[in-house]
């Protein structure tokens, strides 16, 4: 079972029709994209570049203008694959006059919960994001961090396998955005697939894995993220309790020097903000090509 992908995307493409224009909008185009049990992958770009699409077409939400998305090897537009599935949109609505913790009861019912069982699961999630204290506080009163902690809850109560998470950490502040982050880390451990969006690119760095760069509706790069950061015209040598005269001979001495021990040999690592801000600069540099020729032909 574990050779069996979390999620699978194949060629997914996602267009809409626009009321102003006669040709359609192409929202997603082509992508294509592998997540593992167990993994952390990141989907990050700019807003409008089709990362929430994606989302929703992997939810069943939107069904795909051309190719797949499979969950645990189910196709997503069947029912059942969503019973594997726990979903945290950027902006959850709750029903303001209910606690926390009644919330959390209406959900798990909904989940086909009762009993003891059902009070213990409540209880458990409250501990797992730190609101046990506000367990009796209406949720109308909830902070916006509260709001996201309460529903990561809610998303994890039938303990899915995969939990997708849409901007977790927007408009949180630095305090509830490292709780989500942690909470993110401990759903990794426990083996729990994670697929998360966001702009906030040093928290994807954080906690991912795996990352894909989208742009204009297409993946422009994707990979493991200490390939993606590595850069790979250069190389660095740690080395440990090198004196002056290694140092100044190093290029030509480290193999045999007796001062020097050998660490380690990679790549030097960049950020992801600056891999992603080289790969928004090609993208847009392609764009207004294409638009300049689309202009010399007409």
């Amino acid at each position: 079972m574990e050779d069996i992908p979390a999620v699978q995307i194949n060629h997914l493409v996602k267009e809409f029709p626009s009321p102003f224009r006669k040709t359609k909008i192409r929202a997603v185009d082509d992508v294509s994209l592998t997540i593992m049990p167990g993994e952390v992958y990141g989907l990050i770009g700019p807003n409008g570049s089709g990362k929430s699409t994606t989302m929703k077409a992997l939810l069943g939400l939107l069904r795909p203008t051309a190719g797949s998305c499979y969950v645990f090897g189910k196709n997503s537009l069947k029912t059942d694959s969503r019973q594997e599935i726990g979903f945290l949109p950027e902006n959850p609505y709750f029903y303001k006059h209910l606690s926390g913790e009644e919330t959390l009861r209406f959900y798990a019912k909904l989940c086909g919960m009762r009993g003891k069982a059902l009070n213990n699961h409540v209880d458990k999630m409250l501990e797992m994001v730190s609101l046990q204290d506000a367990r009796k506080r209406r949720v109308g009163g909830y902070s916006k961090g509260m709001l996201q902690r309460i529903g990561l809850a809610q998303a994890l109560i039938h303990e899915p396998r995969l939990i997708i998470l849409d901007e977790p950490t927007a408009g949180v502040d630095p305090v509830g955005s490292r709780e989500i982050r942690d909470l993110i880390v401990q759903l990794k451990d426990k083996g729990v697939t994670v697929f998360l969006c966001s702009h906030l690119l040093e928290q994807v760095q954080e906690v991912c894995d795996h990352v894909g760069i989208i742009f204009n509706g297409k993946i422009v790069k994707a990979g493991p993220l200490e390939d993606l950061i590595a850069i790979e015209d250069q190389t660095e040598i740690l080395i440990k309790d090198a004196g002056p005269r290694t140092l100044a001979r190093i290029k030509a001495v480290i193999a045999d020097s007796e001062n020097a021990d050998f660490i380690s040999m990679g790549k030097p690592r960049t950020t992801l903000e600056r891999l992603f801000l080289d790969e928004a600069k090609k993208s847009n540099a392609t764009t207004m090509t294409a638009d300049q020729k689309g202009g010399d032909r007409a």
